[in-house]
């Protein structure tokens, strides 16, 4: 049984062409700018067989196209890796693309058999410098950047993920670091910048939880369009999303 939290169907945002968005239950980040916080705990979520979520993806089959299919989020994913191993062969079974968005923040034998059967996997980087990185998520990202590396050894398709906090993870010296860090890869196939938003603010306020980024403003064009002209001096495909 997999826990799942919810869906959105014909989503654009995750992965290429319309896409079956499951949404599951649990993270082992605790971003500061989360716009799911009803996600993290690990208690709750619908119990849900698997092939429930095969005949969902099989019934919009259609719309996917040649780039569509399913993608997995959450919360983290990679806390279900038992669970959904056997769904993602079925998934595969049926021709279906699937997506992991993932924060990299997990390793072990079962994620490792889960990334293989994962067509691309969206690599959620918050932040390259360690402290910066700690101050986000009260996590470390050296296994992030582990696993960056083992999707580029195993050639694994990805796409960078990079939510631009304003006083958080928009110095322009990590942006670069973060950059010349992976300007060798060649399995990273895009850089998306995701705007910071405030959307999930009221959630908080229905979980009785202060939202701690409360002063901190959203993006402006001019931020964002300065990142994306970092980002392009080492990667030919980058986006703000």
């Amino acid at each position: 049984m997999i826990k799942v939290h919810s869906y959105e169907s014909m989503g654009t945002y995750d992965g290429p062409g319309l896409r079956l968005v499951v949404f599951l239950q649990g993270c082992n980040f605790r971003c500061l700018y989360c716009a799911n916080p009803d996600t993290i705990p690990s208690k709750g979520g619908k119990l849900t067989e698997p092939e429930e979520i095969v005949r969902m993806a099989l019934s919009q089959k259609t719309f996917f196209g040649k780039k569509g299919g399913v993608t997995f989020s959450g919360g983290e994913p990679t806390l279900q890796a038992k669970e959904l191993i056997p769904l993602f062969r079925r998934l595969k079974e049926e021709g279906i693309h699937i997506c992991l968005d993932t924060n990299g923040g997990i390793m072990n034998d079962e994620v490792k058999e889960l990334l293989s059967l994962t067509d691309l996997v969206l690599l959620d980087i918050k932040e390259f410098n360690p402290e910066h990185h700690k101050i986000l998520t009260e996590r470390s990202n050296a296994q992030t950047l582990s696993t960056a590396a083992y999707l580029e050894e195993t050639k694994k398709p990805m796409w960078i993920r990079y939510v631009l906090v304003p006083e958080y993870s928009d110095f322009q010296e990590d942006i670069i670091a973060l950059c010349e860090h992976f300007e060798s890869y060649s399995m990273i196939q895009r850089i998306e910048i995701l705007p910071y938003h405030t959307l999930g603010k009221h959630k908080y306020e229905v979980l009785k939880k202060p939202y701690q980024l409360e002063h901190v403003k959203e993006n402006t064009p001019e931020q964002l369009e300065h990142a994306k002209e970092l980002f392009s001096r080492y990667f030919p495909e980058v986006y703000v999303n």
